[in-house]
């Protein structure tokens, strides 16, 4: 990885794709496997390392909302990306001072530090620099002997033996994340993203680990070198993405959202609703992944990033660290009536637009939207191609690298607005 004061310094420049691979750089014989990015750092537009130094006061105050309209026009320079998702992520305060963030920061660490000795203490390998991929007990809690057996005596303790049989899915799983990516090569980052998700699904027993948290998490590691920091900012993600990972034998996390998005298309859209009906398609689960992962998949890594972050910076409330840590405190927060129009532009334009229209359902979040968005561009050809489900999942399969992040989200209001609009009707 090439410095990051090195880079900054570039910005302003031609450097586009140059500088970009110097962050984030491909393996040679991946280049030709990956999406196209479209993303690139752009003068004016994009929130640079000057313009996010000037947005605090001297005291440390942030001015979120000059930093959520820039970010909102053209997404985050790449050498600011992990301390500005941590505001956008509600990690901390943007009316707290330096010596605030520093002390929470502390304890955070400290925290998280206690979680991994407590881990450790059951499977030794968290934290020395390797993973596991391979079961270290067996479904009723005996040790698997081998040459790098890592539990001893027969686990009893239903959360833990619960724990220690994902030990290795989540190994595996991390094995495949971002393969492309040269940072990855070295198995020191590796254990560092199987740690995080290890200590993370400890931590969160009741959801765990399921596959797709790696895809979310991947970038934090990147993008935060210190693996506590990485870990809360991951954590702060999840709060809001959790649910989508709740899964039963019955349902799945999504269902909520898949049904959001049902009725989204079918009060924008009716002629598409009605036949992905007639496909049996009326549960949208074609678009589990893409809620799922946040469009992981559909995207390249660069372009995925400035999607969240432009996402993020959307739906941002100003008052999502006091609804973390003090939730009774922010009860009344979302109050329309008490808002003022200055008041108004410290949200992010999607947030906005739904407290002006009242409508404050948390599952009907910018991915719904985004979704939609895409359903719509391939509209005239589902209606026309589409015979079944595998065709609809072909068609919108051929989105994958061919999808403009900004685009998409700007599309995404304007369907935003046709929805509260057609509901206020209703």
């Amino acid at each position: 990885m090439v410095g990051l004061a090195a880079i900054a310094e570039l910005f302003g420049g031609n450097a586009g794709t140059e500088e970009l691979e110097a962050f984030y750089p491909i393996r040679p014989d991946c280049l030709a496997d990956i999406p196209k990015t479209r993303f690139r750092p752009r003068v004016g537009k994009t929130l640079s390392a000057r313009r996010w130094h000037a947005a605090f006061s001297e005291d440390g105050h942030l001015d979120i909302e000059k930093v959520l309209r820039r970010i909102q026009r053209g997404g985050i320079h790449p050498s600011i990306k992990g301390p500005v998702w941590e505001f956008l992520l509600g990690c901390f305060d943007p009316n707290s001072t330096f010596d605030d963030r520093n002390q929470l920061r502390e304890q955070r660490r400290e925290r998280y530090a206690m979680w991994k000795t407590e881990c450790q203490n059951m499977v030794p390998v968290i934290g020395s620099g390797k993973y596991i991929t391979r079961p270290i007990i067996t479904d009723d809690g005996q040790p698997i002997e081998g040459e790098d057996c890592h539990v001893t005596s027969t686990v009893s303790d239903k959360k833990v033996a619960h724990w220690m049989l994902f030990l290795h899915q989540i190994g595996l799983d991390v094995f495949r994340t971002d393969r492309a990516l040269v940072f990855y090569e070295d198995e020191a980052n590796q254990a560092k993203l199987w740690d995080i998700l290890a200590i993370y699904s400890w931590v969160d027993d009741d959801i765990g680990y399921v596959q797709g948290m790696n895809d979310i998490c991947s970038p934090m590691v990147i993008l935060l070198e210190n693996e506590a920091d990485a870990f809360w900012c991951f954590e702060h993600a999840m709060r809001r993405l959790r649910e989508n990972f709740r899964c039963s034998t019955s349902s799945i996390g999504v269902q909520s959202q898949l049904s959001i998005l049902s009725q989204v298309i079918k009060t924008v859209d009716p002629k598409l609703h009605q036949h992905l009906e007639d496909l049996d398609g009326g549960e949208y689960l074609f678009a589990f992944r893409m809620l799922m992962v946040l469009f992981r998949r559909e995207f390249s890594f660069v372009d995925a990033l400035y999607l969240w972050e432009v996402m993020w910076a959307m739906e941002y409330n100003p008052n999502i660290f006091s609804l973390y840590e003090q939730p009774d405190a922010a009860l009344d927060s979302n109050s329309t009536q008490t808002l003022h129009a200055k008041e108004l532009k410290r949200y992010g334009k999607f947030q906005r637009k739904n407290l002006q229209n009242g409508h404050m359902d948390k599952n009907c979040a910018l991915s719904v939207f985004l979704v939609a968005s895409v359903l719509e561009t391939k509209n005239r050809q589902i209606l026309k191609d589409a015979k079944g489900l595998d065709d609809v999942v072909t068609i919108l399969g051929e989105i994958t690298g061919n999808l403009d992040a900004k685009k998409a989200c700007q599309n995404a209001l304007k369907i935003q607005d046709k929805y509260l609009k057609k509901a206020k009707k209703s």
